[in-house]
């Protein structure tokens, strides 16, 4: 247990050493979180969204009202002129604009918000169909009651990113963890100097699994703590899946990892191919374009990609996305079947520290 010990303290400077690790682990994660939730928090959902409201002066403006308070928008702001409106619009005090004369009910938005305007057209014409219904002295003959399939019921933008880029945050730790730090252990002939220590790669190897899966919780939680402290995401998080999902996800990304370097000839290379299949990864995998948005060819492909199906289970995870219980545990055997299989062959890589 003592050399153990050693090799979990070696282990751990290591990894602190490692700039590319530590990048894509810790930096990488909270980083993408400030940035989009800065930028995007909301996007997605028109929840508290404000309308600022012109009525000419000898129009009543009561009905209009009770119908934009009907339709679901949070907050209404008055305005004597259409010109006050639009200033109020280009600084964001409210989210978009009507301005009623009477005869026609004008809606107005900020071209800038691309993202978020198709949530306010659609306020827009919720509004239009119930004030046309309300002043012919009808209610709609139906109501309607929005049921989301998949669990995603209130989740906007960002609360879907966010359990992706903690998938992400895990696939780095695991996949650099073999294809990063053992390769160039081996580059600088480090693993000759283990073969011939009582050192045995299985013990050498489980101080990597062990270290890495320390990383990956701190990481995560880190990571998840800056999207609730920071932009209030709420989330429903399953603990125990929590810990099921990050050491099956870690042990099988670190398999993944070996593959890379089994496959590539130069150690140098192996830590550049594994940053480009995983930023590859992170783009096709619907982690921040939704996957439905994708061409036929790019959907088929974010099949075979893991980060895809890592990101839907820490998803259902977090509580933000529905799947079937069995579906989250063939995601987590497979991933941890997977690394175990590959982890053998690893340490037969680790024992020849020389390429045949």
């Amino acid at each position: 247990m003592t050399a153990f010990r050693a090799l979990l303290r070696s282990e751990f400077h290591v990894f602190l050493r490692d700039k590319t690790s530590l990048t894509f682990t810790f930096l990488f994660p909270l980083l993408f979180i400030v940035i989009f939730g800065y930028l995007m928090g909301g996007t997605g959902s028109a929840g508290g969204s404000k309308l600022g409201l012109v009525v000419a002066a000898s129009v009543d403006g009561s009905r209009l009202e009770s119908v934009i308070a009907e339709v679901g928008v949070a907050q209404v702001e008055r305005y004597a002129a259409s010109g006050d409106l639009e200033k109020a619009i280009d600084a964001r005090d409210v989210d978009f604009g009507a301005v009623w004369d009477g005869a026609t009910l004008t809606f107005v938005y900020d071209v800038r918000r691309t993202q978020e305007n198709f949530a306010f057209e659609e306020l827009a014409r919720g509004i239009v169909v119930r004030f046309d219904l309300a002043n012919q002295g009808r209610r709609p003959l139906l109501d309607v009651v929005p049921v989301v399939e998949g669990g995603e019921a209130g989740a906007d933008w960002f609360t879907l990113v966010v359990p992706g880029i903690l998938a992400f945050s895990v696939l780095s730790a695991g996949l650099f963890a073999v294809a990063g730090h053992v390769t160039s252990m081996k580059q600088r002939r480090l693993l000759e100097r283990l073969v011939v220590t009582p050192m045995s790669p299985v013990a050498f190897l489980a101080a990597i699994v062990v270290v890495r899966l320390g990383v990956v919780f701190l990481s995560t939680l880190a990571t998840l703590g800056t999207a609730v402290g920071l932009f209030h995401v709420a989330f429903h998080m399953s603990w125990l899946h929590y810990v099921v999902f990050v050491v099956a996800a870690t042990v099988g990304t670190m398999g993944l990892g070996t593959v890379i370097a089994l496959v590539v000839r130069q150690p140098s290379s192996a830590s550049s191919l594994a940053n480009v299949l995983s930023m590859l990864m992170l783009f096709v995998s619907g982690v921040y374009f939704p996957i439905e948005i994708m061409p036929s060819f790019l959907r088929a492909l974010s099949m075979a990609m893991p980060l895809r199906h890592m990101a839907d289970a820490m998803r259902y995870t977090t509580g933000v996305m529905d799947m079937s219980e069995l579906r989250f545990w063939v995601i987590c055997g497979t991933l941890l079947l997977g690394g175990l299989a590959l982890l053998p062959i690893l340490s037969r890589y680790v024992v020849r520290a020389e390429r045949r």
